[in-house]
C-alpha cells in the first residue's frame, strides 16, 4: 500500500542537519509512502498572536500532522533537551484540536554526544504524553557521532543501527496500517 501519508518533523532547522539525514533514512526505511517534512519555522508561541488568528504556517503544520497516517520526529539534543524550535511547534500544535490523538509516532535522534540523544528522547516522550499519540516505545534509535554514522548516500553504516531503524519503521508502518483498518 503506497497511499500512506508519512510526515517528518526535524527538531533542527539547519538544512544539512544530521537529524534531517536521519529523518530521510527513516522515511526510506518506512517504505512506500507520500512523505512530507513539516516546516517548523514558526513564530514563537504567543497567546496574543494566537488571539489575532492562527498564523498560516501553524495551520498548515497542524493540517499536515492531522492528515498523516504516521509521524516521525527526528530530534537532536541541545543542552540535554530537545531544541526550542520543536517545543515551540508542539506548543502551537496543542492549540485547538487534537492532531496527535491516537496517531502512530516514532522518535529518532542523532546527536554529537556518545548517547546519541538519549535525554532528548526521554524529554520528548514526556512532552508528548498530553497529546495522546500512539507513541512507539522502541526500539530506540540513538545515533551517536553522526558525522561518522552515515555513508555518502545518507544511510546508516552500522548494521545494528540500520537494523533498529528498519525495525522501528516497520512497527510504525504496521501501526499506521492497523489504524486505517
Amino acid at each position: 500500500m503506497t497511499d500512506l501519508k508519512l510526515v517528518g518533523l526535524c527538531g533542527s532547522l539547519r538544512r544539512d542537519s544530521w537529524n534531517r539525514v536521519l529523518l530521510r533514512a527513516a522515511a526510506d526505511a518506512f517504505g512506500p509512502a507520500d512523505f512530507t517534512e513539516g516546516n517548523l519555522r514558526l513564530p514563537l508561541y504567543d497567546g496574543d498572536l494566537e488571539a489575532e488568528g492562527m498564523p498560516s504556517e501553524v495551520t498548515a503544520l497542524k493540517e499536515l500532522v492531522a492528515g498523516a497516517d504516521a509521524v516521525i520526529i527526528a530530534c537532536p539534543e541541545y543542552n540535554k533537551a530537545p531544541p526550542g524550535v520543536l517545543k515551540n511547534a508542539l506548543d502551537w500544535l496543542s492549540r485547538g484540536g487534537h492532531p496527535w490523538a491516537g496517531k502512530p509516532v516514532a522518535i529518532v535522534s542523532a546527536s554529537a554526544g556518545r548517547a546519541g540523544g538519549e535525554r532528548t528522547q526521554f524529554a520528548l516522550r514526556l512532552m508528548m504524553v498530553a497529546f495522546r499519540p500512539y507513541l512507539l516505545q522502541g526500539p530506540e534509535v540513538l545515533v551517536a557521532n553522526p558525522s561518522e554514522a552515515f555513508n555518502a548516500d545518507g544511510a546508516l553504516q552500522d548494521e545494528r543501527g540500520a537494523g533498529l531503524l528498519a525495525e522501528l519503521m516497520e512497527d510504525l508502518r504496521n501501526a499506521a496500517l492497523a489504524r486505517r483498518s
